[in-house]
């Protein structure tokens, strides 16, 4: 059973994301992004980043503050523009940002395929829009599919609600999200915790991430 890093800090827990690195970030919006985490990894500095999300940045916090610190070179996510992703929108207008759109399931399969040491898998997804231009295209059981490729991250940043000093997880209702899979799916996972609790402390029916895909947790209150 792995073992978990219970770091101090935001900052102890982010040490050593080096630049160019893909960066995976949890969060529906808001909703479980690990805000601290990512303000942590400003004050850090890498730069060059890839950051694999669902949204491309909310106001002028989290996400958005990262991409205003001119910190990410690409983004890939599903939802890029909303009423209040306006760092993100300016960035693209201007040309300072790459984007790469995935449409939600598959992006959530990507990262799952990744987890699960999946080659490739074929999705009916995205067929015949400019998501698909320069992929591969089969016809299976009658109907046209693209081929996806695994999405892997250098570092996952994910939000979950309790760990226990194992690094095993559990989450907050809709805060779960993306957390799971972005877990299975990095070299590097660390999870920011309103609560670390002693060994036994978590039913392990709750459980939903497994300490074997966390390396660093840190208490945020």
């Amino acid at each position: 059973m792995g073992r978990a890093i219970v770091c101090e800090s935001t900052d102890a827990a982010v040490a050593g994301i080096e630049d160019g690195a893909t960066v995976l970030i949890g969060g529906f919006g808001m909703a479980g992004m690990p805000v601290p985490l990512i303000d942590a990894l400003i004050r850090q500095g890498a730069t060059d980043l890839t950051v694999v999300s669902n949204n491309a940045g909310n106001g002028d916090t989290g996400l958005a503050a990262l991409l205003a610190a001119g910190r990410v070179r690409k983004v890939i996510c599903s939802f890029p523009r909303q009423s209040d992703s306006w760092v993100f929108d300016g960035l693209y207008r201007e040309g300072r940002i790459e984007l790469e759109v995935v449409p939600q399931g598959t992006l959530a399969e990507r990262m799952r395929a990744a987890g699960a040491g999946i080659g490739a898998f074929y999705c009916p997804t995205g067929v015949g829009t400019p998501l698909a231009e320069g992929k591969e295209v089969r016809e299976i059981e009658g109907r046209l599919h693209v081929l996806e490729l695994p999405l892997r991250g250098d570092v996952a940043l994910i939000g979950a609600h309790r760990a226990d000093r194992l690094g095993n997880l559990v989450y907050r209702k809709t805060a779960r999200n993306f957390g799971p899979v972005m877990a299975t799916a990095a070299t590097t996972v660390i999870a920011q915790v309103a609560e670390v609790v002693e060994i036994g402390g978590l039913d392990p029916e709750a459980v939903i991430t497994p300490s074997i895909y966390v390396d660093r947790i840190v208490e945020v209150p």
